[in-house]
């Protein structure tokens, strides 16, 4: 059986890149629990207000029914220009499944 809580994070990426690529993509690295771990790569990285193309996911799951939070927001040294890694706590996911 799938986890509703994975299963609402993917459509949620999904969601996301839909309409925040080519200069933001999105992608589920972990999931501890009930918090999520995601990569966030793209030229995005070189504009003002970064942190919140990472913080935009958040308003995605709760477009989506659901509720999450940004616990932390990590940028990477060194080669690693163009990547983010946003660390969120789910705190609601929808009680209906999530189409499109």
């Amino acid at each position: 059986m799938v986890d509703k809580k994975y299963f609402f994070t993917l459509k949620s990426i999904e969601y996301y890149n839909r309409f925040r690529a080519p200069e933001a993509e999105a992608r589920l690295v972990d999931v501890k629990g009930d918090e999520i771990v995601v990569e966030f790569t793209g030229s995005f990285c070189h504009t003002c207000g970064i942190r919140d193309w990472v913080e935009d996911l958040a308003y995605v799951m709760k477009s989506l029914g659901g509720d999450a939070v940004l616990k932390e927001y990590i940028e990477p040294e060194g080669e690693e220009d163009y990547k983010r890694i946003g660390v969120f706590k789910i705190l609601k996911i929808p009680d209906e499944r999530v189409d499109e």
